[in-house]
């Protein structure tokens, strides 16, 4: 994912998420579809996770894929970067 990531000129702030998901504070170049990072950063993380734990198929046999194809994405609002930086914190670790 640091590939993706140096690929489109992001810079990761933030990562934490819970079990089924995971939550990333990044800062995304105006010139950048968040729409192609997400769905790389979902293509790469699945393929590796996949690769790593041949186990996974179980859970996405019926689906055809690991992640959802969905997503979200917004703006920070102007608000402080330690505002959305210590909501993520909080989150449980990815298991």
């Amino acid at each position: 994912m640091r590939d993706v990531r140096a690929d489109f000129g992001t810079e990761l702030a933030e990562f934490n998420g819970e079990p089924e998901h995971v939550h990333l504070l990044v800062n995304v170049p105006p010139t950048v579809a968040i729409s192609r990072l997400a769905t790389s950063l979902n293509g790469v993380s699945s393929r590796r996770l996949r690769q790593e734990f041949p186990g996974l198929r179980q859970y996405y046999r019926r689906a055809r894929r690991l992640w959802s194809g969905s997503y979200f994405a917004g703006p920070a609002g102007g608000a402080p970067i330690s505002v959305p930086r210590q909501y993520i914190e909080q989150q449980d670790p990815p298991a």
